[in-house]
């Protein structure tokens, strides 16, 4: 159940205008979010903690950012993939601002820098064509939850704001921008959906086949990668094991919890979880909460760095075998 760090890219096609999505570059936030509270955000524990909604991202998938004041980071989203990731936007030295190509590689958003113009397969991090290409970008620790549940877990945090007179040409059907509705769920029916890549999202019919009956194509899976071995956590497996699974990757003691809230991964350093009611778990005689990894005590795990993404995008990276497989028996 573990893989080499990616595959190859084998399908790369260009989409839409390079910049037809516009990346937010010079992101704002607040304490006020306009959506509803089943939103779902994608969350940095960083000071303070911020939040952004994937109901912005769908129409910038990308926010160039700096967190604790001297990190630069890109969070990024793949609306087709659901692949939510994070990245530290330095690598040999150089900081990268990123930009969306317009490409698709294996039906995954192609970011590109706009220091060397190099393309980097989002979901993976990993440099596909250009100055750096065959480099890697760091993941950083982020999580996916609902805006209610960041709004109660981190009552000081911060959410990213819609741009002001946003426009996309991504959204127009002529050579005007179109200006960005927010309200407006474009991927609402792809999501709902059984299909899935760029066919199914406009309603072609199926380009793609799905070989496994195992686990579905758009199963939500929190991939972990530690050093060249990836394993894939497919949220239903997680909830059969009960919640909690307790694993090693790499060498790595890694507890994965399946919450109201999502998937969340920590460093296990050394205690055996047992579920408790709704997010909350127990380990070492005390209640630990499964989405921020912090106890009644006080204690904090520290949370992995991962990829929140469907099924099938964590396939095209690391292969058919990079799942954990949960054996009741």
């Amino acid at each position: 159940m573990c893989s080499s760090r990616i595959n190859a890219a084998v399908n790369v096609r260009q989409v839409i205008p390079k910049d037809a999505i516009p990346s937010l570059d010079a992101p704002t936030f607040g304490t006020a979010y306009d959506g509803d509270g089943e939103d779902n955000v994608i969350v940095l524990d960083a000071s303070p903690p911020k939040a952004y909604p994937l109901r912005i991202l769908d129409y910038h998938e990308i926010v160039n950012d700096t967190v604790d004041e001297t990190e630069p980071i890109a969070v990024t989203w793949c609306p087709l993939c659901a692949s939510a990731v994070v990245y530290d936007r330095r690598i040999d030295g150089q900081t990268l601002t990123f930009g969306v190509s317009g490409k698709l590689a294996d039906d995954d958003l192609v970011m590109y820098d706009r220091e060397t113009d190099s393309e980097w397969k989002q979901s993976a991090g990993t440099c596909i064509d250009g100055e750096y290409a065959g480099a890697q970008l760091r993941a950083r620790p982020g999580a996916v939850m609902p805006w209610d549940s960041f709004r109660e877990q981190y009552p000081d945090g911060l959410v990213l704001q819609p741009l002001e007179d946003a426009r996309s040409e991504a959204a127009s059907d002529d050579d005007t921008p179109a200006v960005i509705d927010y309200d407006d769920r474009p991927y609402a029916g792809y999501f709902d959906g059984d299909g899935f890549g760029l066919a199914a999202h406009r309603g072609n019919p199926d380009t793609r086949t799905w070989e496994r009956e195992d686990i579905e194509p758009k199963t939500v899976v929190l991939g972990i990668e530690v050093d060249d071995e990836a394993v894939g956590f497919p949220l239903p497996r997680v909830v059969d094991a009960g919640g909690v699974v307790h694993e090693r990757v790499a060498g790595t003691d890694v507890v994965v919890f399946a919450t109201t809230d999502g998937i969340h991964a920590f460093e296990n350093p050394g205690y055996t979880f047992e579920r408790g009611s709704n997010s909350q778990f127990w380990a070492d005689s005390v209640a630990w909460n499964g989405a921020t990894g912090e106890a009644t005590d006080g204690r904090q795990l520290v949370r992995l760095p991962a990829r929140r993404l469907f099924a099938f995008a964590w396939q095209d990276d690391h292969g058919a075998d990079a799942f954990f497989t949960y054996n009741s028996h």
